[in-house]
């Protein structure tokens, strides 16, 4: 270590390609609770294929339950005209641990099932997997701590 502090390292935010941005985006408000923390739109494709594939029109909005330097958000790509995507096997599912994302689920009348471990599971629109366990963050007893989980090969 010679010397040197060890810095801590945290995922910043995950990115899911959406179809649907207006049902999307209720559901992380109304459902997850999370707020639209900034949206930029954008005529043409991102050089570095920020968007995917797609040369047109697009935008990204970043939800959350806080401030993007202190806290995992969540991207949303939208491109314009796409009505749907494949979607991979590599992404799991994204760890909320909220009370009132599982209240916001069961007023919302969402669809959702137990996962073994007793974690509500929902699904945003175009099937992206949310456990929503019933307790605030154990880390720091605040809203909204997020976990990603997904497969590594």
């Amino acid at each position: 270590q010679s010397g040197k502090m060890a810095t801590a390292r945290r995922a910043l935010h995950f990115v899911f390609k959406v179809a649907d941005r207006t049902a999307t985006a209720k559901f992380y408000r109304e459902v997850l609770g999370m707020k639209i923390l900034r949206h930029e739109e954008f005529e043409e494709g991102c050089k570095a294929a920020c968007n995917g594939p797609y040369d047109g029109k697009w935008s990204k909005s970043m939800v959350g339950y806080g401030p993007e330097d202190a806290h995992f958000v969540v991207e949303l790509t939208y491109n314009y005209g796409i009505k749907q995507y494949k979607k991979g096997d590599d992404f799991q599912h994204i760890t909320v641990f909220s009370k009132s994302a599982v209240e916001n689920a069961k007023k919302c009348g969402w669809p959702s099932t137990k996962a073994s471990d007793g974690a509500v599971v929902v699904e945003a629109p175009g099937g992206f997997a949310f456990h929503l366990h019933n307790e605030d963050s154990p880390k720091t007893g605040k809203l909204g701590s997020v976990r990603c989980i997904y497969r590594v090969y």
